[in-house]
């Protein structure tokens, strides 16, 4: 299954009560994928702010987002924990809901050792018919997928894919060493161009919510070979990047990016605790990104 080279990990709209706002939601898919030209769309990760929602929400926000995509996107459910049995549930649930395939965080907290981390995809992957994306994102999970245990998890037939976020090298090792037919996404924004020079496929983003049309852009430039016109593009999108993350102090994903897409005039609500919305000064200094 080709999920595309622009995955956008989207964020849960809020109403005022911080219940899911169900029509922001529709409309913020359709700008996703019509306007933003997101290939796939990643429901309840990290950004959807997957700790604060309960399975009752997550199983809502699956079934609605493969109504609303209604084919013109892939659907991947967030379904990963630091619990491998209630992880097998949930991928058990996305699956009769309808989705496209699985995102996988390594699990965070209980600090696995390698065998363990193996072992845990491995049951989840064995748990499931669905397409599994793993996601090693150290900087959240203190734990970090090596890149032998990556490639012997790329060895199950349904493992397909990575989510990338230690570093440029280890998407280069990836890259170096996959089987056939595996593909390796960045999670990191920033490197999205770099990603691609040295063999990545694509990039699972935040920042495609509000300049998704400009990163689209950017892929198709370098993949056909107009090299200098993609750094030109990189160079004006960097700000970006970089800004939805430190505006102007490090802030929580997605606590910026929420807020750009309120200020561009899709309100998506706020952030549900322990995430605290943005300050006068961190608001003013996104809206700034794109004036």
């Amino acid at each position: 299954m080709d999920f595309g080279r622009l995955i956008t990990a989207m964020v849960t709209p809020f109403n005022e009560q911080l219940q899911i706002d169900w029509e922001a939601t529709g409309r913020l898919i359709d700008e996703l994928i019509e306007v933003q030209k997101s290939d796939s769309l990643v429901v309840s990760g990290t950004t959807g702010e997957s700790p604060t929602l309960t399975e009752e929400e997550k199983l809502e926000l699956f079934r609605f987002s493969v109504r609303r995509a209604a084919g013109r996107a892939k659907i991947i459910a967030g379904t990963g924990s630091n619990d491998t049995a209630h992880s097998i549930h949930l991928s058990k649930i996305a699956e009769e809901a309808g989705v496209d395939a699985l995102l996988l965080v390594a699990p965070y907290y209980n600090k696995p050792n390698q065998e363990g981390l193996y072992l845990h995809f491995k049951a989840i992957a064995e748990s499931t018919k669905l397409p599994v994306i793993l996601y090693n994102v150290p900087g959240r999970t203190v734990v970090s997928l090596s890149t032998a245990t990556t490639l012997r998890l790329a060895q199950l037939p349904n493992v397909v894919a990575t989510k990338e976020c230690a570093s440029v090298e280890q998407i280069t090792e990836l890259v170096a060493g996959a089987p056939e037919g595996f593909i390796v996404y960045s999670g990191d924004d920033g490197i999205t161009l770099p990603t691609l020079a040295v063999g990545g496929y694509g990039i699972i983003s935040v920042a495609s919510h509000v300049v998704g049309a400009e990163m689209k852009q950017l892929i198709d430039s370098f993949l056909e070979g107009r090299i200098a016109e993609a750094a030109q593009l990189n160079a004006k999108l960097f700000p970006v990047f970089k800004g939805l993350f430190q505006c102007p102090h490090p802030v929580p994903n997605p606590v910026a990016v929420k807020h750009a897409l309120t200020a561009k005039g899709l309100n998506v609500g706020g952030v549900r605790l322990p995430l605290a919305p943005a300050t006068a000064e961190e608001r003013a200094f996104i809206e700034a990104l794109f004036n």
